[in-house]
């Protein structure tokens, strides 16, 4: 059920959740959610009268984002922390952009966008090379338990058309 934030505090129509809600609706624990704030991986969200933890949309789609970060990439807090805060200047700069600016304006922001995006690229990147190093090692690793089976089966055959019984 969403809840409207302390109109004192922020002035919206916006639904909000309760961290309860927040939890169930993105499958992760509210002392994973407490720790997220704590690592600033999440802003500290406004709060009702009682105290009670309030997150927006963007709260909860940050959160989903961590977690694909997490589970797709297995990237570590550190670096979702700087994806995520990557993501926060992008929007910065969308929100900032004017048509009518200057052209000078709009290519510095242009160059920050890139120079943004470029990191975020990197790190992908980056784990993207380790897991195809360990994918090139499993197939590696197959490889070579499959050619020990083929030997042995090998060696079965061998021995079976000998008449001599396999050592099991």
């Amino acid at each position: 059920m969403g809840h409207k934030r302390n109109p004192d505090a922020v002035a919206s129509d916006e639904p909000y959740l309760q961290i309860g809600e927040v939890a169930e609706r993105t499958g992760v624990t509210q002392r994973t959610l407490r720790f997220y704030e704590e690592k600033g991986l999440l802003k500290p969200p406004s709060r009702m009268e009682g105290g009670f933890r309030l997150y927006s949309e963007a709260d909860i789609q940050r959160v989903e984002q961590i977690k694909r970060l997490q589970q797709l990439l297995g990237f570590a807090l550190a670096e979702i922390k700087e994806m995520v805060e990557a993501e926060e200047v992008l929007m910065q700069l969308r929100a900032q952009y004017r048509p009518e600016a200057a052209v000078s304006q709009k290519k510095a922001q242009l160059l920050r966008a890139i120079e943004v995006t470029e990191h975020q690229y990197d790190l992908i990147r980056q784990k993207v090379n380790a897991l195809t190093e360990m994918q090139s090692k499993m197939e590696e690793r197959l490889a070579t338990y499959r050619g020990w089976l083929d030997q042995l089966d090998g060696r079965l055959r061998t021995e079976r058309r000998a008449g001599v019984k396999a050592k099991v």
